[in-house]
């Protein structure tokens, strides 16, 4: 019994600090117990909110027990569980009983967004209050944000990103729904915290979530799995549960959730398949068997080297540019066309590069790629990149479109005419980049082993009478192919590599594939000045005077 016990702030069911408790012999056997064994702790002592029952003890299943015991024993794991199968409030339970029985530990509780953090640590601090006083650590802070116990141990709990836990030193992160983390954002994460939390000798980093299409997480698992594609070089171990573990899901159950929501919701959420989204450019059955490699070199300012130049080799640059403030990105991407399949040398991505500066960096990847031929996207701002390339750096490889009545434009070799440096992305050379593009990667014409392209094609969907990202990711990288694509089919484009796309694909297999490539298909233009781009990859008709 305490001596005193007034509760934290008044709270019976919180144990304060300083407060002197007179152990009985039988309460000593059982904490000994429960800080050998999590499992035990938790089936006997941690409350849950059931939605039917109120407050009932945690009765886990066999796969969560397996769960704790191998976060209990391992400092990497990674879990890839379906929804609704109590993964997060499975990891807190464990995470309560690591800082109850552990002195001066940190944890950090990081998910997609803040409120979500907070609401799994008001979870986790409902169980700590439905505690016996004599199992508790005294209170020193009780926030919404953060919780500090009297032994030293201590949790936060905040949104996934590179600022979140900065600063700070930390022996447990649990990162909850991390496949659902915008690319960017985890990319960021690992890139400036992760390195420093996990150097530690007894850090323990634990990675749960439901698939969300090819991302990090998917690259992680792979790596944990040992697969190809995602160099099969990591420590996490991996640990996976298949929906029919939980009691009460059968076949029935199946065709039921199916009903209520669809077989490719079902498949990436209860059977746990890393699909993208619907609608996808390139075929789904093509997606799942995409790989990557890690490049040879990658440059801090975002530049990634697959294959170093190579002497007498034909190499073409197309790009992507963005204004520079942080949202979407200027990209480009290199590609040997000296023979069939074509393969991606390199590429870029940056989103804070200034317009003005963006031509140096392609410049310099373009003059140690033998003098790349250089093709710019100049919609909006590139048509400045486009020039001080060519005029203020003197680069002579820049490619040059013009107009040709019906035929729309073409790539040539000189001025005159409507000639102009670089291509605008109107709706033809799109809807021929998406076509061509489609045919080179199903049919194994162009080789793309790069995480970033493969994240962005799966979220390159059919959206307004187009093709372009899906809500929350972007198509810059993607983009880039498509002009490269697009490309392909120039008859200068032949006279520059001395290969001919249509060589390896069907020119009657394109026709086809140009009529029926969207669901709702492409808006048809009697000439190819008849549609526009607006900058924000979002088609709109303009007046034709006939």
């Amino acid at each position: 019994m305490t001596n005193k016990q007034d509760g934290y702030l008044g709270n019976p069911n919180l144990k304060q600090a300083g407060i002197d408790f007179e152990f009985t012999k039988e309460q000593v056997k059982e904490y000994i117990k429960c800080s050998k064994d999590p499992v035990y702790f938790i089936t006997k002592y941690i409350r849950i909110v059931s939605l039917d029952e109120g407050l009932v003890p945690f009765n886990m299943y066999d796969f969560q027990e397996e769960l704790v015991n191998m976060i209990h024993d391992n400092r990497f794991v990674i879990a890839k569980l379906p929804r609704q199968t109590g993964k997060s409030t499975t990891i807190i339970s464990y995470l309560l009983h690591y800082v109850l029985f552990n002195q001066s530990m940190s944890v950090a509780v990081l998910a997609n967004k803040q409120s979500v953090a907070r609401d799994i640590l008001s979870r986790l601090k409902l169980a700590y209050e439905y505690l016996p006083l004599w199992l508790q650590q005294g209170i020193l802070e009780w926030n919404k944000g953060s919780i500090h116990l009297e032994n030293g141990s201590k949790i936060i709990a905040s949104s996934t990103s590179s600022s979140a836990i900065r600063g700070g030193s930390y022996n447990t992160i649990f990162l909850d729904e991390f496949a659902h983390i915008p690319n960017n954002i985890a990319e960021e994460f690992f890139s400036s915290v992760y390195p420093t939390i996990s150097s530690g000798k007894n850090t323990k980093v634990l990675m749960v979530s439901t698939p969300n299409g090819l991302n990090m997480f998917y690259y992680y698992w792979q790596g944990a799995n040992k697969l190809v594609g995602a160099s099969g070089k990591n420590e996490y171990l991996p640990f996976e549960v298949h929906w029919n573990q939980v009691p009460g899901r059968d076949e029935k159950w199946k065709e039921e959730t199916i009903r209520n929501t669809s077989k490719q919701q079902f498949e990436q959420e209860m059977e746990c398949s890393f699909l993208g989204s619907q609608n996808t450019l390139i075929s789904s059955d093509k997606l799942r068997i995409l790989s990557w490699k890690e490049p040879i070199v990658k440059n801090p300012d975002g530049l990634c080297t697959y294959e170093k130049p190579i002497e007498d080799h034909t190499y073409f640059i197309t790009v992507d540019t963005a204004r520079g403030q942080g949202k979407d990105y200027s990209a480009f991407v290199v590609i040997d066309t000296t023979e069939m399949p074509y393969r991606l040398v390199a590429k870029y991505r940056n989103n804070v590069i200034s317009p003005m500066v963006y031509p140096t960096a392609i410049a310099a990847v373009a003059e140690q790629y033998n003098k790349a031929y250089v093709l710019i996207e100049i919609n909006d701002i590139g048509g400045q990149v486009a020039d001080v390339l060519h005029q203020d750096l003197e680069y002579e490889n820049v490619m040059m479109a013009q107009y040709k009545g019906r035929a729309g434009q073409t790539i040539g070799s000189g001025f005159g005419g409507k000639s102009h440096l670089g291509v605008r992305t109107t709706t033809p050379v799109k809807k021929l980049g998406c076509s061509v593009l489609k045919s080179l990667i199903e049919e194994n014409k162009m080789l793309i082993e790069d995480m970033d392209i493969v994240n962005e094609l799966t979220t390159f969907v059919a959206k307004r009478n187009s093709f372009e990202a899906d809500d929350g990711h972007t198509d810059d990288l993607v983009m880039s192919l498509v002009l490269f694509s697009w490309l392909t089919r120039q008859a200068y484009f032949k006279d520059l590599t001395n290969t001919d796309v249509r060589i390896g694909i069907y020119e009657e297999e394109i026709d086809e594939l140009e009529e029926n490539i969207a669901p709702f298909g492409f808006i048809p233009d009697e000439e190819e000045e008849a549609s526009e781009w607006d900058g924000n990859d979002r088609w709109f008709d303009i007046e034709v005077p006939f």
